[in-house]
């Protein structure tokens, strides 16, 4: 082969072989800053990340990550760099803005929905469809890392028995912070299951006293994994106050007068709070 074939050769194969640097992002493996120190820790409690005052607003807007209460248990939360994520989406809770992540699970019709707009680029099922499977969520957008850990449920209505790894916690790691919403919770987590979750800051827990878990075994799951903001929501029936009589001196309450919280890294409480906005209440 003349030399000048080769070298064309080469560079035409080279073209095929290397990955562009669109290919080479996609490739890349997210490493969870949040579960880095669960690895290998048994029966661990992981202490809250508080910051150095009371929760007030963030001086820089590039740390700062907003929460609203859209109602039962949607959340919109918006990150530093414009991503908008709404969770356990129904359709009839939305943000203002079209969404750029919706997360949904399926205990019940109140936290999913087949027909999303079709303007939300990325709809993530906190279940598999596949029988027997479970949902692997492992997602960049933006400056959103969203990852899942799966947990079983009941099945609905009386029917009686459970559904393996039928729905999924969401964690979302923004500007520093671990958040997780715990979605429609059923039984209590193991052991296992804490150490997937990995430390979490923010969680957004239902209170709804039955239809998910009780506020005693509740109360237990937000006990141990000690997060410095606790959000209520899925509150149906009994009032907010019977899951907050569960905690002791070791936790501060507080009831929002508005629906909406903008926290930082740099402002999470010193001590774990409870934090019951608007709507849920």
């Amino acid at each position: 082969m003349k030399p000048q074939y080769l070298v064309l050769a080469i560079a035409y194969l080279a073209a095929f072989a290397a990955p562009t640097p669109a290919a080479a992002e996609e490739q890349q493996t997210p490493v969870s800053q949040c579960q880095a120190i669960a690895q290998n820790i048994p029966k661990a409690t992981f202490a809250s990340f508080s910051g150095t005052a009371p929760l007030t607003p963030a001086v820089s807007e590039d740390e700062d990550v907003k929460f609203t209460f859209l109602g039962h248990s949607t959340f919109e939360i918006e990150t530093p760099g414009g991503i908008i994520i709404a969770t356990d989406y129904n359709g009839w809770y939305r943000p203002a803005t079209t969404p750029d992540v919706v997360t949904m699970n399926k205990a019940h019709t109140t936290h999913f929905t087949l027909t999303p707009d079709p303007g939300i680029k990325h709809v993530l099922h906190g279940w598999s469809d596949v029988p027997g499977g479970k949902a692997d969520i492992d997602l960049v957008v933006g400056d959103a890392y969203i990852r899942n850990v799966p947990t079983d449920i009941r099945f609905s209505y009386g029917l009686g028995g459970s559904q393996e790894n039928g729905n999924s916690i969401f964690i979302f790691e923004i500007a520093g912070l671990c958040i997780g919403h715990l979605g429609h919770l059923h039984y209590e987590l193991t052991d296992t299951h804490y150490i997937e979750i990995g430390r979490l800051d923010i969680v957004m827990v239902p209170v709804d006293g039955g239809l998910t878990m009780g506020a005693d075994s509740m109360s237990r799951v937000i006990k141990r994994l000690r997060s410095s903001l606790i959000l209520p929501m899925h509150r149906r029936g009994p009032p907010v106050d019977a899951f907050v009589s569960m905690f002791g001196k070791d936790f501060d309450i507080a009831y929002a007068t508005d629906d909406s919280i903008t926290v930082s890294m740099r402002t999470l409480p010193k001590k774990p709070l409870i934090y019951v906005l608007q709507g849920v209440r």
